[in-house]
């Protein structure tokens, strides 16, 4: 298939478009290039040509001979995402249902849309699934929950969206992400040697490898139409939801003489589990290859291998706040996030 891949450029679009093209799709990739200058290491694979556009600059003409999106392209995470919550909404949601439109009028069948687990916000019970109610705390998940709504309404015998609800996020990538709990620490425990937690770390987070993302991304655009039809799937493993403290031990294990300590219980109320057996038993081809252990020691290995300087850790095209706050500082983008030359 002809796949235009938005965030190509990205920490998991870099990882995703390998995968797609080793599967044997044509893939365009699509991105702005906000975090371009970051380069952790340079990948051993090819990776796909892309047009450098922002989202909200996609025509029809960009469609042309185009079988399936896969989208991803957004203002990632919260911290972003309250950094101008006017353009978050404008770009997160606004843009992502114009290319919605875009791709059914254009006489796209499949449209791949990557939301998050972060849309269940304070979630109440245990191993929250599909069918629980959202409840979205900030910019960033509220827009994941819309645009679910309105691609999810635009679905017919012709245009056939699947929303995939990633949990949170972590290993290695040549545009690497510090600002994840798993990556971060890891950063962490090599350039200092020591984890120091300010809580005692007992709320629970989901967690998935970056390429068991990109996994499930190429399962469900692979997948029969009445597998996938208007259907949203948490990307994970049910058994992969973590205390924070077991996510501090697996890095602390992985990187020798990095000493560990917890401190008090917080106020913080943010600790949710949630159910991944719909994508384990419904997405055809789709299950996860990785574990925080595991993803923890390839971080070890590839710190080790290039040598991480606390200096490269903490640079600012690998915290996407950083990053978008350097380009808006030095007048590169405009308040609307639109490059400036």
């Amino acid at each position: 298939m002809r796949l235009l891949v938005t965030g190509t450029e990205g920490y998991l679009g870099n990882l995703l478009a390998p995968v797609l093209m080793d599967a044997g799709h044509d893939v365009i990739g699509v991105d702005t290039g906000f975090y371009r200058e970051g380069w952790l290491y340079r990948p051993g694979y090819a990776t796909a040509k892309t047009l450098e556009i922002d989202i909200r600059d996609l025509t029809k003409e960009h469609l042309e001979g185009v079988d399936a999106v896969v989208h991803m392209a957004e203002l990632s995470n919260d911290p972003v995402g309250q950094l101008s919550p006017t353009i978050t909404y404008e770009i997160n949601h606004q843009g992502s249902v114009k290319l919605a439109t875009l791709a059914k009028e254009a006489g796209i069948e499949r449209f791949v849309y990557t939301s998050s687990c972060s849309v269940y916000g304070v979630a109440t019970g245990d191993h929250i699934d599909e069918q629980t109610d959202t409840n979205p705390q900030t910019a960033y998940a509220e827009c994941k929950v819309m645009v679910e709504r309105d691609v999810g309404a635009l679905a017919d015998d012709n245009f056939s969206p699947t929303f995939l609800r990633n949990a949170t996020a972590y290993g290695a990538s040549p545009r690497m992400r510090f600002d994840v709990v798993l990556n971060n620490l890891s950063g962490v425990a090599y350039t200092t040697k020591e984890i120091k937690m300010t809580s005692d770390g007992s709320p629970w987070r989901p967690l998935v490898h970056a390429l068991d993302i990109a996994t499930a991304i190429k399962c469900a655009v692979e997948a029969p139409r009445d597998a996938v039809h208007n259907e949203i799937f948490n990307v994970g493993n049910t058994e992969h939801n973590y205390q924070v403290r077991e996510i501090a031990e697996f890095v602390a294990a992985a990187f020798p003489g990095c000493e560990l300590s917890f401190g008090p219980a917080d106020s913080d109320n943010r600790s949710y589990k949630v159910n991944f057996d719909k994508i384990a038993n419904q997405l055809p081809g789709f299950s996860t290859q990785w574990d925080a252990q595991k993803g923890a020691e390839q971080l070890a290995g590839l710190f080790s291998q290039i040598d991480l300087t606390e200096e490269v850790f903490t640079a600012r095209p690998f915290t996407r706040l950083k990053m978008l706050q350097h380009l808006l500082g030095t007048s590169q983008i405009d308040d609307s996030f639109f490059w400036q030359y």
